[in-house]
């Protein structure tokens, strides 16, 4: 018979398992993201190397709670119960983080002018992003049309001058006449992409917060359930003490 009890032990294995398998997948998520990360941080992302950080912690946090499982190891119990309470507390500021970097990244969307943007636009991996945006979505330049310079691109065309209309999916909100002293369409979208663009990021925020504070929680579990197991370790060493006879004299 073991020092815990077997449901517990089984149920706290498998959690571990299953985060050390997450980890593995947000280490190949972050392989991923990384020809991203300076486009992300460009306009207002958090810094994809932290997604790094994260991922190696969770994997590695995950396998120290598989191997304290098994082992039912008092000191590697403590350890894992340690990286829980830091953990649930470093979860609960990165949600704040989170939320506070999404506000400050609205306010840039909605303050950015366009002599701000030209730096971002000399990027070629950014220009043919925004051009396939604009091709999808029926927008034109980031901010406005003269994102773009002297010359607007094809993707920025619009068909009709009429009212509101729907095409391809994708809420077309008229037309107007391309820039003085450009070149290109003749008629291109009134609609700029940063709305657009800003949905897709809130989206993301918002996975982001529930990603951490769902973390926050799972922490928090696994901190007590790790205590309960601290507590029977500890009880059943006691229990197993030979009795010292107490001699008389």
């Amino acid at each position: 018979m073991g020092k815990i009890n077997g449901c517990i032990k089984c149920l706290f294995i498998f959690f571990n398992v299953l985060f050390a398998i997450i980890g593995c997948g947000l280490i190949y998520g972050a392989v991923k993201t990384t020809a991203y990360s300076s486009q992300f941080s460009a306009v207002g992302g958090p810094n994809l190397a932290w997604s790094w950080v994260f991922a190696i912690g969770v994997l590695g946090i995950s396998s120290l709670g598989i191997y304290a499982g098994c082992s039912e190891n008092y000191l590697a119990l403590k350890i894992f119960a340690g990286f829980m309470a830091v953990g649930m507390i470093i979860m609960l500021i990165f949600g704040i983080v989170v939320v506070v970097m999404r506000n400050k990244m609205k306010d840039a969307f909605h303050s950015t002018s366009s002599e701000a943007v030209q730096p971002y636009m000399a990027d070629n991996e950014l220009r043919e992003m925004l051009d396939e945006i604009q091709q999808s979505i029926h927008c034109c330049g980031l901010v406005s049309a003269q994102d773009w310079g002297s010359t607007i691109p094809q993707s920025c065309e619009c068909q009709s001058s009429g009212g509101n209309q729907t095409h391809g999916g994708s809420v077309v909100t008229g037309c107007k006449s391309r820039p003085q002293g450009t070149t290109g369409p003749s008629q291109i979208y009134k609609q700029t992409c940063s709305d657009f663009i800003f949905v897709w990021f809130n989206i993301i925020y918002q996975l982001f917060m529930g990603f951490c504070f769902t973390f926050a929680v799972t922490a928090l579990l696994g901190l007590l359930i790790s205590i309960l197991m601290i507590h029977q370790v500890k009880r059943y060493d006691r229990a197993g003490r030979p009795t010292i006879a107490m001699k008389g004299y």
